[in-house]
């Protein structure tokens, strides 16, 4: 599906009114096409998402950068999430492991 998906960018007519609508359409699919391809485990689809990515780049380069920015934003904060999650965990089971210990004795 992805595959095919990608394939509508072939088409001059599609690639004409998404350019006009570039500043909807890529704050909306850029986290799509960069997890595409970084995991996607097709080559076909990970070369469709590369040339997508490359024509959003040649034609907004400005906003391409901006939803870049915006992305690598959220990417950070989601690793930061992660790390409070994993502190606040080890913290639970220190307790945890505490408190079976003063049982024990």
């Amino acid at each position: 599906v992805a595959e095919r998906a990608l394939f509508f960018w072939n088409n001059d007519h599609i690639v004409g009114l998404i350019a006009q609508n570039r500043n909807v359409i890529l704050p909306i699919i850029f986290e799509a096409l960069e997890k595409n391809i970084q995991y996607h485990w097709n080559q076909a689809v990970n070369g469709l998402t590369v040339n997508v990515r490359k024509m959003f780049l040649e034609m907004d380069t400005e906003l391409f950068e901006e939803c870049q920015r915006q992305y690598q934003e959220k990417v950070a904060l989601a690793k930061d999430l992660e790390e409070q999650r994993e502190q606040a965990w080890k913290r639970l089971e220190a307790v945890v492991e505490g408190k079976a210990e003063d049982m024990v004795v």
